[in-house]
């Protein structure tokens, strides 16, 4: 068999655009069939990288997020010399250049960004239309190949094991996820979520909240609100999140790294904006309905809403996100 070139590539640091980060993967295993591809990435991100089968390994970033640390990063690009042919930068900072710059490596590929002249190699243009399509905007690095949708692998046995744990087996559930690192701009309201929590719940669904131990305040929140709703997060792995999402009927999110991996696993999944704009991070998926309210003060980007109100959320009321529901769950699935 034909060796193909060792590539390095500088990983993102939030779930979601980890996911996304696949449109890049499999478009250089289309270029280069034989590549050894390894991520450099949190150590929180392993278990998802361990399911993307374009992934040989995935080597632990050891800085703490947002830190220069010039010194380590060189040390840690000395070690890696010699190691890959060519390097994808998926972040656009000027120190997350750093390493590939230090590791030598002879093609470093990435947008210009935080102006990465002489740390780069191939400066790839990003449209202006494309800066916040995080997804089209990994693929555009490739320079070429077919833009697929994310898609995850997931453990059966691993599945099995939760749903049993956790009174799911045999069930038909629908996933919450109501948790949003971004920011509490990006967080539908906890009633809303209790409100649409009873309403699953009354049609014969069961409903598990999942999230971080990040997000437990808000789904305990949820669950006293929704008498009956199984609450999972801080319970979980992010592996096991990965296989409970896939066994669920539904998902229901707002723009979160939870909802990349519901449509990366083929669940249906109806997806919440407030802040963010589905034109920009939709769940790459055609099993998906997405919401929002196309208000004038929307998207601002923001972490907090700038005008206190939050009325790009608390007005989207539960009907129109039940009904959305309610066609995905109505639409058969494929054997």
């Amino acid at each position: 068999m034909a060796e193909g070139p060792t590539i390095l590539v500088i990983g993102p640091r939030w779930v979601g655009d980890m996911v996304m980060a696949q449109c890049l993967f499999a478009a250089l295993k289309e270029k280069h069939p034989h590549a050894a591809i390894d991520v450099l990435a949190p150590a929180w991100a392993a278990p998802l990288v361990k399911r993307m089968p374009e992934i040989r390994s995935q080597i632990d970033f050891p800085l703490m997020p947002g830190a220069l640390e010039f010194r380590s990063r060189r040390r840690f690009g000395r070690l890696l010399r010699g190691r890959y042919d060519m390097a994808y930068v998926l972040p656009g900072s000027w120190k997350s250049a750093l390493i590939p710059f230090f590791a030598r490596i002879p093609h470093r590929v990435g947008n210009l960004r935080e102006m990465r002249y002489g740390l780069l190699t191939d400066i790839v243009p990003l449209p202006e239309a494309l800066k916040r399509r995080t997804a089209r905007a990994y693929f555009g690095l490739a320079r070429g190949g077919t833009f697929r949708s994310p898609r995850l692998t997931v453990d059966k046995a691993n599945q099995a094991d939760l749903l049993a744990r956790f009174g799911l087996a045999g069930q038909k559930f629908v996933a919450l996820m109501p948790g949003a690192e971004f920011g509490p701009a990006k967080r539908w309201p906890s009633d809303h979520y209790a409100g649409l929590a009873r309403d699953m719940m009354a049609k014969g669904l069961a409903v598990a909240l999942l999230g971080s131990k990040n997000d437990a305040d808000v789904t305990g929140e949820i669950a006293a609100l929704a008498p009956g709703a199984i609450d999972l997060a801080g319970k979980t792995r992010l592996e096991d999140a990965i296989d409970l999402i896939a066994a669920a009927k539904l998902a229901v999110s707002n723009d979160s790294g939870l909802m990349h991996v519901a449509a990366a696993v083929g669940t249906p999944i109806v997806a919440v904006y407030g802040s963010t704009s589905p034109e920009n991070t939709p769940p790459l998926s055609e099993r998906s309905e997405l919401i929002w309210l196309h208000l004038s003060c929307s998207p601002c980007h923001k972490k907090v809403c700038p005008l206190g109100h939050l009325n790009c959320l608390k007005t989207l009321d539960v009907a129109r996100v039940a009904a959305a529901a309610d066609r995905l769950l109505k639409v058969p699935t494929a054997a």
